[in-house]
Formats: C-alpha cells, sequence, structure tokens
C-alpha cells in the first residue's frame, strides 16, 4: 500500500472500502476494495472527505485480483458460455444455450487445492438453459503472484474445465412390452410419460411399437427401430427380475453391449443402459423401470440429458450416484435444484 492524494489517484487501486453515509438514507460503500479509481471517481471522494487514499502499488510479477479473476475465467470457459464483467474480482460464467453443463471434476479439484483462489459452479451432467448461471471465478487476497497464476493453468490442464455439450435432434423409438398391454387388457400409461419427458429437448418419436412378452419379439421390435433410423431406443415394461420378465435378455439378443443393469438410485433401480452398435454407430437402448410411469422424477431424468447430448454414460457414473442417488419425494419438486442425482464422483 502506499498514499496518495486523491486528486492523482485516477488509474489505482483502492486497498480499502469507502463508506458513504446519508443521514436516514443510507450506509455503506460508495467504493470497494479493488476498485480502480476513475477521473469521475475523484469529485466523488474529494465529497466523502477523502483527500488522500491508500492505492495498491503495482509491482512486476504482481496480479491485481481482477487481472487474476481473468485468467481463472479463461482456464473455466467453454464453448457454450460466455463471462460477466468483473466485480470485486469475481467474475461469472453463464450460459449462451441450452445443452447439457459438463465439469471437469480432476482440473477443478486440482486448481481449489492451490489456495489462495477459488472456482465454484453448479453440479455437472445435468441441464442447462440459456442464461443459467454456471460458476463464479476469484482469488482470495486482494492480489497474488504471477507465478501462482501460471501453476493455475498447469493444474487445471489444456482443455476449459467447463463445457455445455449442446442437445442434439434424435429420432426415438419406443418399445412398449407386456401381455397386459399388448392385448387391450389395460391402457398404455407409459407412452405418453415417456413423450412428455422427450418434448423437453428436441426429439421427434418415430413411433410406439407394443409386443407381448415374447422374447424374439421384443429383440425383433428394437432391430425394426434401428432399422427405420432411430437414434435412441426406449423400452418399457418387462425390467425387473422376475422369470416373465423379458425386456433385459431380448436386449442383450439384439447384441448391444450392455453397460449395466441395475443402478443405485431410488426411483429407477431396474434401469438397463446399453449401446447398439448398428452401421457404424452406437444407438442408446434404454430399458426403463416403471417408475418412471408414476414418480415424478427418477434416473431416466439423470440419463437423458446425456442421452440427448452424446455423452456416453459408463458404469463407473452410474455407481458413483449412490450418494445422491435417492428422492425425497418432496411435496414441491425443485428438481435439478435439490440433491437428487448428484453422486460424488
Amino acid at each position: 500500500m502506499k498514499e496518495i492524494e486523491t486528486i492523482h489517484a485516477a488509474g489505482h487501486v483502492l486497498c480499502h472500502d469507502i463508506t458513504e453515509i446519508v443521514k436516514g438514507q443510507k450506509k455503506g460503500p460508495a467504493f470497494r476494495k479493488g476498485h480502480i479509481v476513475t477521473e469521475e471517481d475523484i469529485p466523488v471522494l474529494l465529497r466523502l472527505g477523502k483527500d488522500h487514499l491508500f492505492v495498491w502499488e503495482k509491482k512486476e510479477g504482481i496480479l491485481h485480483e481482477n487481472e487474476a479473476a481473468r485468467i481463472l475465467y479463461e482456464i473455466c470457459r467453454g464453448e457454450g458460455m460466455h463471462g460477466s464483467d468483473v466485480s470485486e474480482g469475481k467474475i461469472e460464467l453463464i450460459a449462451d444455450r441450452d445443452g447439457l453443463f459438463k465439469v471437469n471434476r480432476q482440473g477443478l479439484y486440482a486448481v481449489n487445492r492451490l489456495g489462495e483462489m477459488m472456482i465454484a459452479c453448479r453440479h455437472g451432467d445435468l441441464p442447462v438453459k440459456k442464461g443459467d448461471r454456471l460458476a463464479g471465478t476469484r482469488i482470495i487476497p486482494l492480489v497474488i503472484e504471477q507465478e501462482k497464476m501460471d501453476k493455475v493453468r498447469q493444474a487445471a490442464g489444456p482443455s476449459p474445465l467447463f463445457q455445455i455439450l449442446p442437445f442434439q435432434e434424435k429420432k426415438v423409438g419406443i418399445v412398449t412390452t407386456g401381455n397386459e398391454v399388448f392385448y387391450g387388457r389395460i391402457q398404455d400409461t407409459f407412452g405418453p410419460v415417456i413423450r412428455e419427458k422427450l418434448a423437453e429437448y428436441p426429439a421427434q418419436v418415430l413411433g410406439q411399437t407394443y409386443t407381448d412378452d415374447q422374447k424374439e419379439h421384443i429383440r425383433e421390435a428394437i432391430l425394426d427401430f434401428a432399422r427405420q433410423g432411430a437414434q435412441v431406443i426406449l423400452c418399457t415394461g418387462g425390467m425387473s427380475v422376475d422369470p416373465d420378465d423379458r425386456t433385459p435378455g431380448a436386449i442383450a439378443d439384439t447384441g448391444a453391449e450392455i453397460i449395466s443393469y441395475g443402478a443405485p438410485v431410488l426411483p429407477g433401480a431396474m434401469l438397463l443402459v446399453a449401446y447398439l452398435g448398428w452401421e457404424g454407430k452406437r444407438i442408446p437402448v434404454l430399458g426403463l423401470p416403471g417408475c418412471v410411469m408414476y414418480s415424478k422424477r427418477t434416473i431416466f431424468d439423470l440419463v437423458l440429458p446425456r442421452v440427448m447430448a452424446d455423452d456416453p454414460v459408463t458404469a463407473g457414473e452410474l455407481a458413483a450416484l449412490g450418494e445422491g442417488g435417492f428422492c425425497l419425494t418432496c411435496p414441491v419438486c425443485t428438481f435439478p435444484n435439490c440433491g437428487f442425482g448428484k453422486g460424488r464422483r
């Protein structure tokens, strides 16, 4: 710090807050620590009785908090987002488009472990809307050494810490199994729920095929949608472990790679995730448990955004959903602004 006359303060950085008190109206900071004084500020400061100011003395190799915040912003920003103006050494990242928010968790942890700086973000692997606030960055002190910010870049790695994967237009086939529906004994109530979920994304439903409980018929219905050009195939019904539930076996018989049958999520434990190789492509095939039909939020809400963004789902990622995978079925649902599905990875 050094003390200078206020009339010569333009371009200098304040080292302390300056409070303004107006009787009966306000008491608060007129200028905050870290503010860069402008020519227009000088008359205001003089009216506040500040003939002298304590300012930061610029030194080689030392960065102001605003300069450091820009570096943190640069290592965070991926495609589909922009930064706010710098305010008190903080920059926020804001979504430019709808999509799936992805976080490089290893890089984020490495940066935050360095100390004297921070990056805080919303949970990854969940959908965001254009205009959503994604993250905020800043250093903790007012100034920081350049060499520490150089280490930040190394810790973060070559790729941005955050990305927004845009949702892709997808042709979707729905296979509904079960003798009770196929023979008209009960009305299908699964299809309307699936269509409502898909309406949140750029999805085109190719059709819905009803089959009985014969495994070969279920298998053929899945493959028929692949022939029609389906890019996602959703199977409903017959997903439990009862002997007459044939859907998991039918999916396996298509030759699809089974990623996981079961997930540590309630509602949604009986989810099956598979990928069917077809004409050089990998078509996601999901076996949806019955809870998707009647529960407001389930494992389907965690997996569908990733499928629609062409983000492959792994068995390890599903296993990590155990912590946070228990939906509390709140009277007023606030998902995704809650703990559901936010496993520790």
